[in-house]
């Protein structure tokens, strides 16, 4: 892992969008979601990732406007990602700005069974 990935990943921890820090703050900081840990923007590989938790092996991606303009970089890098065993979740900022409870069922869904 290169050191520029991880001062661009802690760069960007420290410039998060208002959609990250809703979700970071609300749902994911101190294992606030069902106990698991999360890390923001974290390096896997050659890539950043805004959100893993490497246990559930879940991947969670939000989405500003400049991503409508990166469509096959990011099917590439979520292919790359899930051929490592993760499963990657996309939600624009807008959902999680605006709906916020429908972002929560969606992760829900990556639980294991109990």
């Amino acid at each position: 892992m290169s050191n520029n990935l991880k001062q661009l990943a802690r760069n960007q921890r420290n410039n998060s969008t208002p959609a990250e820090i809703k979700l970071w703050s609300e749902l994911l900081r101190a294992r606030g979601f069902y106990g698991y840990q999360f890390n923001r923007q974290f390096v896997i590989e050659n890539y950043i990732v805004d959100f893993v938790c490497r246990k559930l092996k879940l991947v969670i991606e939000i989405d500003g406007r400049s991503h409508q303009f990166k469509v096959e970089d990011d099917k590439m890098r979520d292919e790359f990602l899930e051929g490592l065993g993760y499963n990657v979740v996309r939600f624009s900022e807008g959902e999680v700005i605006k709906d916020f409870n429908n972002v929560i069922r969606t992760l829900e869904a990556y639980l294991p069974e109990n």
